[in-house]
């Protein structure tokens, strides 16, 4: 793929290593929540890939929504301060929840969510991550599903992005400065 000027990309995650792990955490997610009310929450924009790979790799009924949150603006480290920025469509009354999202980092937003989530009736919130840099984290949140962990370095493709370029890349790539 071709690369803004003085970027280059090198894979850390591959495609194909994704596709294997998606399908495991499709099956494990498939008995678990078995006979259960399933509602995955995507968060916007960098979970989109993950998500509609996940859904296809569950073996049950399951609805799909979404939030969009931001809490990095046009940096690349997170604030802290964590804004919604588009709300759910539906009511989670009675439902169990996946919240999907593409990576957990210092864990302050999702740590946000997650508390939102629980508050608004829901029967359960569990929370499934394709990225986890644990060296990042400043919160605790509970990962029940997790795809990678990976070191503390900034990257794109499969959704991920910077300055939103890059979220089609089918790989996990780390950006390196030529």
């Amino acid at each position: 793929m071709r690369t803004a000027a003085g970027e280059r990309l090198e894979v850390l995650v591959s495609s194909q290593d994704i596709k294997t792990r998606v399908e495991q955490l499709g099956k494990r997610i498939s008995a678990d929540y078995d006979g259960k009310d399933l509602v995955l929450i995507g968060i916007l924009k960098g979970s989109f890939v993950f998500i509609a790979d996940l859904a296809r790799a569950i073996d049950l009924p399951l609805a799909v929504d979404f939030m969009a949150v931001s809490s990095y603006g046009m940096s690349t480290k997170s604030s802290g301060v964590v804004r919604i920025v588009k709300d759910l469509d539906n009511s989670l009354d009675g439902k169990h929840v996946l919240v999907v999202e593409d990576i957990v980092d210092t864990g302050l937003t999702l740590n946000y969510i997650y508390g939102h989530l629980k508050s608004r009736g829901a029967m359960s919130v569990k929370i499934c991550a394709l990225l986890d840099k644990v060296s990042r984290r400043q919160v605790a949140v509970p990962v029940h599903y997790k795809g990678f962990d990976i070191p503390d370095e900034f990257v794109v493709g499969y959704g991920l992005d910077v300055e939103e370029r890059y979220r089609n890349l089918p790989d996990v790539c780390r950006v390196m400065k030529s």
